[in-house]
């Protein structure tokens, strides 16, 4: 069997942002530029570089963000006072909590405190509920990178068998209701597999595409997949090696061992993750063309 084909999200994004060059000029034409407000609470290392990325790429478009940095001591009062003078300023169509915070924080209640129309990362649970009738506001930005990869690579999931390992909010469970909605390139039969669920492999090994969420390097081995599936690796993960920087980024796949048996797959980095911070800006741009 010949190599496994990339599913690059570089490519993919680089399409995305062509596409809505011109759904931003119309916006322009009518004085409105999409913003986002960025919430950033402490110092995450991880939150910190993924919030510049988020940063970079909105200016780079020509978009309104702007990023409040508060203290990782901050009371859960303070930040809900800040998310409810976001949710009041017009200039922001989109906020965005970076997650996790800190454990004073009660997470649930500041994602539940940000305006339903104003949640473009869709964790809020009107906006999770809409998505599991299959009529949703916003798509999780990573599940609809993935969808989106799926899609600009012709991979129809109709009739297709998908196993989806990782359970939470963020991917596992969007992307399981996503693949099996009554939508174009989905249709699919999925199982949702978690880390109660025994034998994994016995699900992995007969699914026609393999959604990896675990955050758990190298979990999927060449010998829990059927040849010629396809592989989705959401996994970003730090491991310590020799080099300059100290450690590389690999994935939830063993990437050696499934090259050649599935058909294609994503890479780690490049593949889902450039997708994210794509969706993002879709969904803030979405947030602003609402505005009546």
């Amino acid at each position: 069997m010949p190599g496994t084909t990339i599913l690059s999200g570089k490519e993919v994004r680089d399409v995305v942002f062509k596409s809505l060059i011109p759904r931003i000029s119309l916006l322009s034409s009518k004085k409105i530029i999409p913003g986002l407000a960025v919430v950033l609470v402490g110092d995450n290392p991880a939150s910190t570089i993924y919030v510049r990325s988020k940063t970079r790429t909105f200016k780079k478009l020509g978009l309104h963000t702007k990023t409040y940095k508060l203290p990782s001591s901050i009371e859960q009062k303070d930040l809900l006072d800040l998310i409810m003078e976001l949710n009041n300023n017009n200039s922001y169509h989109g906020i965005l909590v970076q997650l996790p915070l800190p454990k004073q924080i009660d997470s649930d209640s500041v994602v539940n405190a940000i305006k339903p129309e104003k949640d473009v990362d869709g964790f809020h649970p009107h906006n999770a509920g809409l998505l599991s009738i299959g009529k949703p506001r916003f798509i999780p930005c990573t599940p609809k990178g993935i969808m989106r990869i799926l899609e600009n690579y012709n991979i129809d999931l109709s009739g297709k068998h998908i196993a989806v390992i990782g359970r939470s909010n963020i991917v596992g469970r969007p992307i399981s209701i996503l693949t099996s909605l009554k939508l174009k390139n989905a249709n699919g039969t999925t199982t949702l597999c978690h880390s109660r669920t025994p034998k994994i492999s016995s699900f992995t090994k007969i699914a026609d595409v393999v959604i990896v969420a675990l955050g758990v390097p190298g979990f999927l081995t060449g010998d829990m997949i059927k040849e010629g599936s396809i592989i989705i690796d959401v996994g970003i993960n730090r491991v310590d090696d020799d080099s300059e920087k100290g450690y590389k980024l690999v994935g939830d796949i063993q990437w050696d061992e499934i090259n050649g048996k599935a058909s294609a797959a994503t890479p780690v980095p490049g593949g889902v993750g450039p997708m994210t911070i794509a969706m993002l800006v879709e969904n803030t741009i979405e947030a602003a063309e609402r505005i009546k």
